[in-house]
């Protein structure tokens, strides 16, 4: 499986922004697709995550009534809609795929794109 991420980038404060997180290879339904975002200095924090099959998502509290995730399976893509973005949401974002126990547990990802960048100012 490979993770393209895109649409990362500057905004304002109180700004949106739109990712997307495009897969490829064998996907499975049964996956879950998440985004984790790591500032300079700081480690991988997950931030939102979304099953394939059913849609069921899970929001960390910081994001939960700002960020929302979609995704389209025909076209094999998941989106992060970002509005009123804040400073402290500035960081590499990364999206990632597999089977994990925790939604937001980075140990349970097995495949990762390259990241994309958001920068809030």
């Amino acid at each position: 499986v490979q993770l393209v991420e895109s649409g990362g980038g500057s905004a304002q404060t109180g700004g949106s922004l739109r990712l997307s997180c495009v897969l490829s290879g064998y996907t499975s339904t049964r996956y879950w697709v998440a985004w984790f975002r790591q500032a300079p200095g700081k480690g991988r924090e997950g931030v939102a995550a979304i099953h394939l099959e059913d849609g069921t998502t899970y929001y960390i509290p910081s994001v939960k009534d700002r960020f929302t995730l979609s995704r389209v399976n025909r076209k094999n893509t998941v989106y992060l809609q970002m509005d009123n973005v804040q400073s402290e949401d500035t960081a590499m974002y990364y999206c990632a795929a597999g089977l994990p126990q925790n939604a937001v547990e980075p140990s349970g990802y097995t495949y990762w794109g390259q990241g994309t960048q958001v920068t809030v100012s």
